[in-house]
């Protein structure tokens, strides 16, 4: 039972850290950290969530639950089970397998999900977007609204609209292109998929919902620092603010946009300067780093 203790306990700190990196602002100011600790507790998450039932099934074993489940196969295998594991107790062992297979499932599936979108988009692309000399590297689609994404994959694509190019200046349009290509370079994409599918496996924790909302907007930030280095603040500052008062939409499925998520919050953290002390950064993600290592070892012993 002190193994399945161990499993709560982790499954608890994780509710905990992910309460203190939703509200913390440092995590603004190294998105990249943020980012990390938030995977870490969402693998810690899901391994958690798969090892608690696992464990309390093969209590009687008395063994770290990746020797348990050996013990287990080896005993089934021969006919016999120990003492105190009954019909119950594999049933909870069952719940284990099913909750890892939701989760195996539901990454499957987003993935499919958003390859599909991101298929339909590229042939859509290839009949209504059109290449022009002032934005190199880039499709133009000819609509009057501000829209600015990209469409990652293997040959990622960045699409703004004609009225993207109407509404910004030559540096602000450049620093949102960077932008755009930072979310394809650094698969932002991928980032987030582990999210989609903890918030369809594990619908009944709000907060493992809202962790996509955070990591998004921290992808976001993300972008914008490596827009930043090459452009300064003041042209993708200036940029948001006129996707804010122009109405910026979402960016459609399978892609990912300069956003109009907490527009006037990116803004302001652009020129605002960073005073966040690398030690605060380092210790939350040796934290994460730990949750993440206990279910592991759990699972490997």
């Amino acid at each position: 039972m002190a193994y399945a203790l161990h499993f709560a306990a982790t499954v608890l700190a994780c509710w905990l850290t992910a309460q203190v990196l939703a509200v913390s602002k440092w995590t603004w100011q190294a998105p990249r950290v943020a980012i990390l600790c938030w995977q870490a507790v969402g693998l810690a998450l899901g391994l958690s969530a798969m090892g608690l039932p696992m464990a309390v099934g093969l209590s009687a074993y008395d063994l770290p639950t990746g020797s348990a489940l050996l013990a287990l196969t080896e005993d089934l295998a021969h006919g016999k089970l120990p003492a105190g594991l009954g019909a119950m107790h594999l049933g909870l062992v069952g719940i284990g397998f099913g909750i890892g297979a939701v989760l195996l499932t539901t990454t499957v599936r987003s993935v499919h999900g958003t390859v599909r979108a991101q298929r339909r988009h590229r042939e859509l692309l290839s009949l209504v977007a059109r290449r022009d000399p002032t934005v190199p590297g880039a499709l133009v689609l000819d609509h009057p609204s501000a829209a600015a994404y990209c469409l990652p994959g293997v040959r990622p694509r960045v699409v703004v609209s004609a009225g993207t190019l109407s509404l910004l200046d030559r540096a602000e349009l450049a620093a949102v292109l960077t932008h755009e290509r930072a979310h394809a370079q650094e698969r932002h994409d991928l980032v987030l998929l582990p999210f989609t599918a903890l918030r369809k496996a594990l619908p009944w924790f709000r907060w493992v919902r809202d962790a996509y909302q955070h990591v998004a907007l921290l992808v976001e930030m993300r972008a914008d620092d490596k827009a930043r280095e090459l452009h300064a603040e003041a042209p993708l500052a200036g940029a948001l603010r006129r996707f804010a008062a122009a109405g910026h939409r979402i960016a459609p499925a399978g892609t990912l946009g300069i956003g109009d998520r907490d527009l006037d919050v990116r803004v302001q953290r652009l020129l605002v300067p960073d005073r966040t002390p690398r030690l605060l950064g380092a210790t939350a993600l040796t934290i994460a780093a730990t949750l993440a290592a206990l279910p592991i070892s759990l699972f490997l012993s």
